[in-house]
């Protein structure tokens, strides 16, 4: 998943965005609000963590200004504001969720995972593919009932894969939802993962209908 973070606090956004990657997602870090809307402007997020108080344009304004547009993208507010009538304020202008600083990592995955899943009306919270399942609220995946242990580049390999099961994904796709601005991306980090997760899932799981540019979990065995 890739989310857009505008944070303007150093500390905190280096903070958050570390412990993003280390949570499987592809993280493109802002410290404006009018470089959050050229970013949204330029690039495709599932989700945005969304100060009130940035400078160059605040939250509030950004945020109506997506809701106008009629943006659907779950949009989590984090602002030291922590009044009553501030929270009313912030849902009501169209933010998912709104979380008040400090506040904990693990519930913040948590809200991110759940404002994803309500707003791509997914009911059920668990992907299958034959006799593999991906649980993203707790980030657990199995073969055949037994634990596999994945990386958290691989979980992401395989939940994008997953999410678009049939579908030919490209290299790219795939690309862009592991790696955030400035982030490095080996030549054959796809592979690798790939090869990884055949490995302890099953040489069948993943095709390559031409080669390593396109990938695709076959429709045959969708569940």
């Amino acid at each position: 998943m890739r989310i857009l973070l505008a944070e303007d606090d150093f500390s905190l956004g280096s903070t958050l965005r570390e412990w993003l990657q280390l949570d499987g997602h592809a993280v493109d870090w802002v410290q404006r609000g009018d470089l959050a809307q050229v970013a949204l402007r330029t690039q495709d997020y599932q989700c945005i963590l969304l100060d009130r108080g940035l400078p160059g344009l605040e939250g509030d304004a950004l945020l109506r200004e997506l809701r106008q547009a009629r943006s659907t993208v779950p949009v989590l507010m984090i602002t030291a504001r922590d009044a009553l009538e501030d929270r009313v304020q912030g849902l009501d202008m169209g933010a998912d969720d709104y979380l008040v600083k400090p506040f904990d990592l693990e519930e913040l995955s948590a809200r991110i995972r759940a404002a994803v899943r309500r707003s791509s009306g997914q009911p059920s919270v668990s992907l299958g593919y034959g006799d593999v399942e991906l649980d993203p609220a707790a980030k657990r995946v199995s073969k055949a009932g037994v634990a596999v242990a994945l990386t958290a580049r691989e979980y992401a390999v395989l939940h994008t894969l997953m999410q678009r099961k049939g579908q030919i994904v490209a290299r790219e796709q795939l690309e862009d939802a592991l790696y955030g601005w400035g982030e490095e991306v080996e030549s054959n980090a796809i592979e690798v993962h790939v090869y990884h997760l055949r490995k302890k899932l099953g040489a069948e799981l993943i095709t390559t209908p031409v080669s390593y540019t396109h990938l695709t979990l076959p429709t045959s065995d969708l569940v």
